[in-house]
């Protein structure tokens, strides 16, 4: 059984429902969404983990419509302010969580882009934090709960994939691109590829 967690319901709209998963909706951000998903995964066991919801692209590294397979999720701003090391024993601050290797490799026949991407606490609204953020993190993504469920499940030690459907670009919101549709049926559409994926026996 696999477990497709969203943060909305309206983000998997366009998914044709089937045997074999379990839809969660988790709610937004990395609180709700980290407390729900381990509160879940410590309930039930699962076979995987997928996270599938729309995101924003940084500009030049997607279009809206486009999907991408996240392997790697960083907790943007987290930490020391402006980037470098705290007094802090090693291994104290946990920053990034990856989707995990062989369910990455299962997905290969998809032919999804594989892209990195950053959560953030609020969403990017202006050029001048987007830019900054691109800077930093070298991603692709930007959404508000890949990195909390990826660590949910490492932490359940069950194994964990993201896809975003990408909805808008980052920065200014004026010049965004909003539109949710074209995220979700890119979310729906890469979701169904992966499924068809991982549900092969």
């Amino acid at each position: 059984m696999i477990l497709v967690v969203c943060a909305l319901p309206q983000e998997l709209r366009y998914l044709d429902r089937r045997s074999g998963i379990d839809i969660f909706v988790c709610g937004v951000g990395p609180v709700e969404s980290g407390i729900r998903v381990a509160a879940r995964l410590a309930a039930q066991r699962y076979d995987a983990v997928v996270n599938a919801g729309i995101g924003g692209a940084f500009r030049g590294r997607a279009q809206i419509g486009d999907a991408l397979l996240i392997v790697r999720d960083t907790f943007a701003d987290f930490g020391l302010e402006g980037g470098g090391a705290l007094a802090l024993p090693p291994g104290t601050l946990v920053e990034s969580a990856t989707s995990d290797a062989a369910l990455v490799a299962r997905c290969s026949p998809t032919s999804l882009p594989l892209g990195r991407a950053i959560t953030v606490t609020a969403v990017t609204a202006t050029a001048a934090t987007g830019t900054r953020l691109a800077s930093r993190y070298d991603a692709d993504v930007e959404s508000m709960e890949g990195f909390a469920i990826l660590r949910a499940a490492e932490l359940a030690a069950t194994p964990a994939i993201e896809v975003r459907g990408i909805s808008n670009y980052v920065g200014e919101r004026a010049s965004s691109g909003w539109d949710f549709g074209a995220g979700a049926r890119a979310t729906a559409d890469a979701l169904e590829r992966i499924l068809d994926a991982l549900l092969v026996r």
